[in-house]
């Protein structure tokens, strides 16, 4: 496991950053974020996490997001790289690898990205 993987993991279930409008990140907060968002920065990896992000069961067989336009190998290549990056965690049953997005990904990005109200920013 990578430092970042072993940072991401020990995240609370609340977002691990404030909203940018909120206040200065911190070192750490802004490396967390930044390798979610190079994760996501590729158009292949974007696609992938969004197949998982949004099937219906919380989780995908990879057999079932493999069909974004590369082979094989590159697809899991991408898998890897969202997992190292703390957004998808994976579980292997048989032959299949299902992947799920992280519980607090999708919430800390939101808090991230959301505007706080000037009456609540700290000084």
């Amino acid at each position: 496991m990578s430092k970042l993987q072993e940072k991401v993991a020990a995240l609370p279930a609340e977002p691990c950053c404030p909203a940018l409008t909120e206040r200065e990140l911190t070192v750490e907060e802004a490396e967390l974020t930044a390798a979610m968002f190079k994760a996501l920065g590729d158009p292949v990896r974007l696609r992938l996490f969004s197949k998982v992000a949004s099937h219906p069961d919380n989780e995908a067989c990879v057999c079932d997001i493999a069909d974004v336009g590369v082979s094989q190998p590159t697809v899991s290549h991408h898998l890897k790289k969202l997992k190292e990056a703390g957004l998808l965690a994976s579980e292997r049953r048989g032959t299949w690898v299902y992947y799920r997005v992280e519980p607090s990904v999708l919430a800390a990005m939101g808090h991230l990205l959301t505007p706080t109200p000037a009456s609540a920013r700290v000084a």
